[in-house]
């Protein structure tokens, strides 16, 4: 199909800073709230995708809605020191220079549920920036994943864009948003089998977008 827009998921499908952040969010756990369960990398794979007040909810048990608030705060700061500082590479092969041949041939955009400044933060570390039509997420606007999506889409007078995600909420954002969606086997999350024939395509790496534009 002849799109004219791809718009890009990150965790999961970008890079994996699952390990990472576990490190960070349990820093600012252990000097929140040390009651507080600690997360590990699997967990964050089965929260990732999701807006950050569910992933609250989902995993700071026994807390109230302001001290979630508060230690995802907390949270968000210490992850963005341990990504800036981060030097093993996170990011899935061939990411960055796919984004960069992909970029000459048709605009592209990221939509994520992720807190403010995380983008731009993606973009910094992959050295993409300047690849990036526009992008949009759950911490600037507060909505979810397929208004932002529908907001990227009106800002760029979008007609037919793909969105390329690894979980089954990016499958069900992109139906809700009326897009297509082209699936990361390789990150996260699966898709639910009824839901398989409603995907445009799979891809098993990043590059293999290469040839389906």
């Amino acid at each position: 199909m002849n799109f004219d827009g791809i718009i890009l998921d990150i965790d999961g499908t970008i890079w994996n800073t699952t390990s990472v952040v576990a490190k960070a969010w349990n820093r600012a756990i252990e000097n929140n709230f040390p009651q507080v369960p600690r997360v590990t990398a699997d967990i964050l794979k089965g929260q990732f995708g999701k807006p950050m007040n569910v992933i609250a909810d989902n995993l700071f048990t026994g807390l109230d809605d302001d001290q979630k608030k508060i230690l995802m705060r907390a949270c968000e700061k210490e992850e963005e020191k341990e990504i800036s500082q981060n030097e093993t590479n996170i990011t899935y092969e061939g990411v960055a220079e796919t984004i960069e041949k992909l970029s000459k041939k048709i605009p592209l955009f990221i939509v994520s549920n992720c807190q403010k400044g995380y983008i731009e933060l993606v973009m910094k570390k992959n050295n993409i920036t300047n690849c990036i039509t526009d992008f949009e997420s759950y911490g600037n606007t507060g909505k979810q994943k397929w208004e932002n999506i529908v907001l990227i889409e009106n800002r760029n007078n979008l007609k037919h864009p793909v969105y390329v995600g690894d979980t089954q909420g990016d499958f069900d954002s992109c139906m809700k948003a009326g897009i297509d969606f082209i699936f990361a086997s390789y990150g996260f999350g699966k898709i639910n089998e009824n839901d398989q024939k409603k995907v445009y395509k799979t891809i098993k790496n990043f590059p293999e977008l290469l040839f389906l534009v």
